[in-house]
């Protein structure tokens, strides 16, 4: 009997070409609205797999009640919406999509850091509303970068390319916050791993490119972000709850901090009358760091063969969770 997978959002056709051509069914949840888990579940007994590309929780009831799943594969790098545990106590696999969309993400983050220096958003937005009749040489101004010291919570893939790129386009001194030392950062760009503490003290820019974990759930809150310069600009490409929204809007409304770039929000999606849309050194994107046809095509087709390869009984492509079924 063929296998079947379930899609929960519209993927790019690599996937599915991947799936046609090792004769596997599929079918794409299509409708453009949230489908909630205890709406998946009873639709998920007729499926072997699923590929999740979206914000649904699979949590240990979910996984319970779905436990005939062969794998949850992620179209994504974070799974922090996933139980690992309870998917390695089922012995049911999880697969995700690290390493193809670090550049994009990277350039997101870039984007949002200059983006931010220059109230280049909000700028955008004053010729939008017929507010560009008049120069005034003190209005409007914003930050340079050259020389300036960028602080990466994260030094990981995403975190390197955004360190290059900083380095590079305005050599930027590189101070990083990391669980360990990344040694290639160090010797190629001159990173200095130093406390979070440090960081925040020194940091012009501080880019956040860490999982969300309970460790860092709302690790940026009031406290934290007292710490940083009043001249810094905090930019989020990784998870929103990693930040305090709340205490992220006080602090750029009285000036504890200079300016955010966001591609991430807490909660997600955000509101549009939410105050940060409206500050001049704010600048927000609807969570798009890997929306470039390359990347999602790369996302997409790793996400296939995870299912396929477990299908086969082969190790995954990469794994959170190993298929425990494979020869």
């Amino acid at each position: 009997m063929r296998k079947r997978v379930y899609i929960t959002r519209n993927v790019p056709e690599i996937a599915l070409q991947l799936l046609n051509d090792n004769q596997i069914d599929y079918t794409v949840w299509t409708e453009n609205r949230h489908q909630p888990a205890e709406e998946l579940i009873p639709v998920m007994k007729e499926y072997d797999a699923i590929i999740v590309s979206g914000p649904l929780q699979v949590d240990r009831h979910f996984l319970e009640s779905c436990r005939h799943l062969r794998i949850i594969s992620m179209m994504s790098v974070g799974y922090d919406n996933v139980d690992v545990t309870a998917a390695k106590d089922l012995g049911i696999a999880v697969g995700n999509t690290p390493g193809v969309l670090s550049g994009a993400t990277a350039d997101t983050a870039f984007l949002l850091m200059l983006a931010a220096s220059r109230k280049a958003f909000h700028m955008h937005k004053e010729i939008l509303r017929g507010n560009w009749n008049f120069w005034d040489p003190t209005a409007n101004l914003g930050l340079e970068l050259n020389g300036k010291t960028l602080g990466i919570v994260g030094l990981g893939r995403i975190g390197f390319e955004m360190a290059q790129r900083c380095a590079g386009a305005y050599g930027m001194k590189i101070i990083y916050y990391n669980r360990g030392i990344n040694e290639e950062a160090e010797r190629q760009l001159g990173a200095i791993r130093v406390s979070f503490d440090e960081l925040l003290q020194n940091s012009d820019v501080v880019s956040v490119h860490t999982a969300l974990t309970p460790e860092t759930k709302e690790l940026f809150n009031k406290e934290v972000f007292s710490k940083m310069k009043p001249s810094a600009i905090f930019v989020n490409t990784a998870r929103g709850g990693i930040h305090n929204e709340g205490d992220l809007i006080a602090a750029l409304q009285n000036g504890t901090i200079w300016g955010a770039g966001l591609d991430v929000t807490n909660p997600e999606p955000m509101t549009a009358d939410n105050p940060l849309l409206n500050m001049p050194n704010v600048a927000v994107l609807p969570h798009i760091g890997s929306a470039t046809v390359d990347t999602r095509n790369a996302m997409a087709a790793i996400a296939a063969r995870n299912v396929i390869r477990t299908f086969e009984g082969k190790e995954l492509e990469h794994a959170v969770v190993e298929n425990v079924t494979r020869v």
